[in-house]
């Protein structure tokens, strides 16, 4: 389709959007009474109703029902009941996948927003503070799967007396220390995959957190000094509860996208070697297994897990924005 062909299917489409708004408008102008408000304002939220429906409800529903079925067809399956779930539960090989799950979700979170408020009270008001602060913020500007590249490389391991190329095991040739294979070998490969991902959000929790640092008075950090208040008695008793709204929202908010982190365990290891999660144990299932009913069963719980912390992460939100 050539250029022209597709400015003219915009300007089609934009004077559509606007006929169609115009079109409720003078439909509605007639209506000057409560009811006509109401009428109006139905105008415009109904297609925005539909749509959530369509492209939300529809499907959220679809899946649940479905992981209550087993088979490869979608379209011709059995109704097993919770036997889907029985097997994420029971199953050794899905228990693996859940604890290691569960070391994400707990480790992640806190490591990374550790990390990012230790960094945002040391380098605050400090000379060169944009320059550190950009240090720890670059990853962010790094995809999952650039990161997962640069990592793997620097947990690259060589058998034998090869070269090392992996700057990990080359530094531990330079210390005349062995080598170690630091993505094969379990549990700890997880844990060296975990570290990718808070290497990439400690930055954006130092973003969040020096920011609401810098939002507390003053005069309180002053009055605390003159009593005699150490460093880590201000940060304890002031720094800290200051930023308590903030804190539960980088909390939750890294934790919902370590529910979902896929990239990083497809590019650095494929899910091999005991090191597969939720997210990617559902594409595994569904896209290689061709186990439907297990799958949807996955994309059900991360729901289920996902959704309070959303709930609680808006409203923490809300208290933050009317401080």
């Amino acid at each position: 389709m050539s250029t022209p062909e597709k400015l003219l299917q915009m300007v089609i489409a934009i004077a559509i959007f606007y006929a169609v708004v115009a079109g409720i408008l003078l439909a509605t102008q007639f209506f000057k009474s409560k009811t006509g408000e109401r009428i109006q304002a139905a105008a415009f939220l109904l297609p925005s109703l539909a749509l959530i429906g369509l492209g939300l409800l529809y499907p959220a529903v679809l899946t649940a029902w479905q992981s209550l079925h087993g088979g490869s067809n979608i379209f011709v399956q059995e109704f097993v009941g919770l036997d889907n779930y029985k097997t994420l539960f029971t199953n050794s090989q899905e228990l693996e996948v859940l604890r290691n799950t569960l070391l994400w979700v707990v480790l992640t979170p806190i490591v990374s927003t550790g990390i990012g408020l230790v960094y945002a009270v040391l380098v605050d008001r400090a000379p060169f503070e944009k320059f550190y602060k950009a240090l720890l913020f670059l990853p962010m500007a790094i995809s999952m799967v650039g990161a997962s590249i640069i990592w793997k490389f620097m947990y690259d391991y060589k058998a034998g007396d090869q070269t090392q190329i992996g700057f990990l095991n080359q530094l531990l040739v330079w210390l005349h220390l062995d080598t170690y294979n630091f993505l094969l070998k379990d549990p700890w490969n997880t844990l060296f995959l975990i570290v990718i991902l808070v290497w990439i959000q400690a930055g954006f929790a130092m973003t969040l957190l020096s920011a609401s640092i810098k939002a507390i008075p003053e005069d309180m950090l002053e009055a605390a000094r003159l009593d005699g208040a150490s460093g880590f008695k201000i940060f304890r008793h002031i720094t800290v509860p200051s930023i308590r709204p903030t804190l539960i929202v980088v909390l939750t908010t890294i934790t919902i996208a370590t529910l979902k982190v896929f990239d990083i365990v497809q590019t650095a290891t494929g899910g091999n070697f005991n090191t597969s999660v939720l997210a990617y144990e559902f594409y595994r299932q569904n896209f290689v297994a061709n186990n439907q009913g297990l799958a949807t069963a996955i994309a059900v719980v991360i729901f289920l897990l996902v959704v309070p912390i959303v709930i609680y992460n808006i409203r923490q939100m809300r208290k933050l924005e009317a401080r």
